[in-house]
């Protein structure tokens, strides 16, 4: 049986991405947007308690903590139409309301000092749960709250949950950013999710605004094309939760989830495709789904939400939820057809599969297409995303450029060891993923 799953989201990206996600959850749920179930919501067989519980007067709330060191975004959910559904007890706003001003050092050690306020909070969500399975964190690693708060809660969780799960979506950065420091923000955050995470959902901004560029979505309107964006990245978050909340036969906990992707600890960093995507309902043409098409498109590079060069490297593993009217001896077709065609490369050192879970859709939200899929895939190639943050970080070092801001916290007043010990992880991982190629990777770490 699924366990309860805590949301925890920091800084203005993690409490936007946050509140779509909530908004697709409660449509799903057929829950509206006060928290209570529609009229229409009469159908049983889906498990709401797993993202929420019921207060006393039957509304469901959400299980989310939403963490800033800035009012604005905070302030501008609790004037939305879904201002009720929250807990107000679960918003956490600086006292000061100036922000972390792009800078981790900053949102790291405003975080540690209201950590006592902040750990409360958590406890008291999770006292609430009656099997707690795992956290899940929304945020950015390029800002100053969503990375430098966010570094600190995983390594808060890891804590005081040490047998709990800690999946994190985590918004990587456009190469092109108006953040300068961005590369110092990245590489201090990436420590912390290859050393405090179990598994880290890799959602590329790059890669976002190119699939919804390619759906024929994209404005040109900075603030409609951030909200599209946002919009994507909770279908992803929303479709690989389906299995948790529409339980079958397989893949209905947290931790089979994240057993059946990653084998091996650190190299947890997974990439998401979705298809068919249907932001826009105008825009997008109606076609004919089915199993096999919907699988083969989700190999196809420019339907997954990564920027890195799929076709080089090789699948550690792959996992596809499918939703819709499905006939599992379809689903076997699919797979032999796409062995054949050799549509997906493998390691040469573990099985060659791609896992299918299949999951109901919800019943309140009419869809245009009778089938739709979301892969979640372990992939060697996303090192690249990673040697970019190094490249980056490295060519700002080598001038000593903006660390001053940095040296004013106390954490890096006396020396940048922290710079270097976070650059040598994250080189670490890269040289790992590489290795993860090679028929004799087995024997990884012990020459």
């Amino acid at each position: 049986m699924p366990g309860s799953i805590i949301t925890l989201q920091a800084g203005q990206c993690g409490n936007q991405i946050g509140l779509e996600f909530w908004k697709q959850l409660a449509a799903e749920h057929g829950i509206n947007s006060s928290g209570f179930l529609e009229d229409f919501s009469t159908q049983g067989g889906d498990r709401k308690d797993v993202f929420f519980y019921q207060a006393d007067d039957e509304h469901y709330v959400p299980r989310a903590l939403l963490f800033d060191l800035e009012p604005r975004v905070i302030n501008s959910i609790k004037n939305s139409p879904y201002a009720n559904l929250y807990n107000p007890e679960n918003f956490f706003m600086s006292t000061d309301g100036g922000g972390a001003g792009n800078n981790w050092a900053i949102g790291y050690s405003s975080a540690e000092k209201v950590q006592d306020e902040i750990i409360d909070m958590i406890d008291r969500e999770a006292d609430g749960c009656d099997t707690l399975e795992g956290f899940v964190l929304t945020h950015s690693i390029a800002g100053g709250t969503g990375s430098g708060m966010g570094s600190y809660l995983l390594e808060r969780l890891n804590d005081q949950y040490p047998k709990k799960l800690v999946q994190t979506y985590s918004v990587f950065p456009d190469q092109l950013s108006d953040v300068v420091v961005q590369p110092y923000n990245s590489i201090l955050t990436l420590k912390r999710l290859i050393q405090n995470a179990d598994s880290t959902v890799v959602l590329d901004n790059t890669a976002l605004n190119r699939v919804a560029s390619e759906s024929g979505s994209l404005k040109g309107d900075v603030g409609f094309d951030q909200k599209l964006t946002n919009t994507l990245v909770s279908t992803v978050m929303a479709a690989s939760t389906t299995t948790l909340r529409y339980p079958g036969y397989m893949n209905n906990d947290l931790v089979g989830l994240i057993a059946s992707l990653i084998p091996t600890p650190r190299c947890h960093f997974l990439m998401t495709g979705y298809t068919p995507l249907t932001i826009d309902r105008e825009a997008s043409a109606i076609r004919k789904t089915s199993v096999l098409d919907v699988m083969r498109r989700l190999l196809q590079p420019k339907n997954i939400m990564v920027s890195t060069p799929v076709r080089k490297g090789c699948y550690i593993s792959i996992l596809n939820i499918i939703q819709g009217e499905v006939d599992p001896t379809q689903v076997h077709k699919s797979l032999n057809r796409i062995q054949q065609r050799k549509l997906a490369n493998f390691i040469p050192w573990g099985p060659a599969s791609i896992q299918v879970a299949l999951s109901k859709r919800s019943p309140y939200i009419k869809t245009a297409h009778r089938v739709s899929g979301l892969m979640m895939a372990n992939h060697t190639s996303i090192h690249t995303l990673m040697q970019k943050v190094v490249q980056q970080y490295d060519r700002l070092r080598k001038n000593g450029a903006f660390l001053v801001n940095y040296q004013k916290e106390a954490m890096f007043s006396d020396s940048l060891a922290e710079f270097d010990s976070s650059r040598e992880a994250v080189v670490d991982l890269i040289d790992e993923y590489k290795a993860c190629e090679s028929p004799d990777y087995l024997n990884y770490g012990k020459m």
